[in-house]
């Protein structure tokens, strides 16, 4: 009989463990605090911009930029995947990525060495091969896929261990569950269900401008803003970074803070409203090197951590399911 567990969070990581544990022979059931098909409840899987590359990335350390990297290069594969396999397509495309204001040397010399392909002109840096998806298709192509699969998916639940031992969970609505292996991917609530878990919310704030007249060619970043465009002329403004616990409103100043930045890059925005403005809590695990936590449980051998991600659970997140169904089979 096949090895029974339990993922706790249906996020793009909680998703993408998931698919990766299916396809290695597992029984599988993730439980999510929300709607995995639907933008609910602060989740930062929906709330990002969908870019597949780090955002200037010789200011991280090796290890983290090797990650994201890895995890971006996989999505081309996983865009056709999904297509084929759920007909959602979740916007696979090379757009670029253009930044702006770049004297540092540090940012050439770290492409030389990363095979990152880059153009520079004057103070803008353009990266002619970064990628984009789209979050809100990712997830509902990922349910599709699971349930495809045979991944049995639980929503609008919450679970907490019955014990110490984290022997079995109980829902808010009083259901028991069991399984072999348990999986604690719940973002930036990972750390109610474990002590061992130093996570803490981050809230990020974007806006969208709809039907956008003015078409960009590539992805823009200046001084921590970036602007994302959509095959569709829809653009992404984003994002702030706040410590401010579980608050998933928006704010007046957020909104005046990204509109002026927005505005200041390409100032035919100045004539249009934004259409949307909304949240998510990205989960910040508090260590010096960045890196999100994937690995066993210090102490309960059946239960195993992934979470930590904070900007790029999207991106690292296949490489993180690999990591995890390698310690789990």
């Amino acid at each position: 009989m096949a090895k029974t567990v339990c993922i706790i969070g249906g996020g793009v990581v909680g998703c993408m463990t998931a698919l990766t544990l299916v396809k290695r022979g597992l029984t599988v059931t993730v439980v999510e605090r929300g709607d995995i098909a639907k933008q609910s409840k602060g989740s930062s899987s929906w709330a990002g911009a969908g870019v597949l590359f780090p955002l200037l990335p010789w200011h991280y350390e090796d290890a983290l930029n090797t990650q994201v990297l890895a995890g971006a290069h996989r999505y081309a594969t996983l865009s056709a995947e999904l297509l084929a396999e759920t007909s959602i397509d979740i916007e696979y495309m090379i757009s670029g990525m253009a930044i702006l204001d770049v004297l540092d040397e540090k940012a050439t010399r770290w492409c030389e060495q990363n095979y990152v392909q880059f153009i520079q002109k004057n103070s803008q840096l353009l990266l002619p091969k970064v990628a984009q998806i789209r979050p809100s298709r990712l997830m509902q192509a990922l349910r599709a896929y699971l349930i495809k699969l045979g991944v049995t998916i639980i929503e609008n639940t919450t679970l907490r261990p019955t014990d110490k031992d984290f022997s079995d969970l109980t829902s808010n609505q009083g259901q028991v569950f069991t399984a072999d292996y348990y999986v604690i991917a719940g973002g930036a609530w990972s750390a109610d269900l474990s002590a061992n878990i130093a996570i803490k919310p981050i809230r990020g704030q974007m806006l969208r401008y709809a039907n956008s007249a003015h078409v960009l060619e590539n992805i823009i970043y200046k001084n921590g803003v970036y602007i994302v465009p959509r095959y569709d002329g829809q653009l992404l403004i984003g994002s702030t970074v706040e410590d401010v616990g579980f608050d998933t409103s928006t704010t007046i100043a957020a909104l005046n803070t990204l509109q002026s930045a927005a505005e200041a890059i390409i100032p035919a925005l100045k004539n249009q409203p934004v259409a949307q403005h909304w949240s998510g809590l990205r989960p910040y695990l508090m260590s010096k090197d960045c890196l999100p936590l994937v690995a066993q449980h210090p102490t309960l051998e059946h239960v195993f951590i992934n979470t930590g991600h904070f900007r790029y659970g999207l991106t690292m997140a296949p490489v993180s399911a690999q990591i995890l169904s390698h310690l789990i089979t």
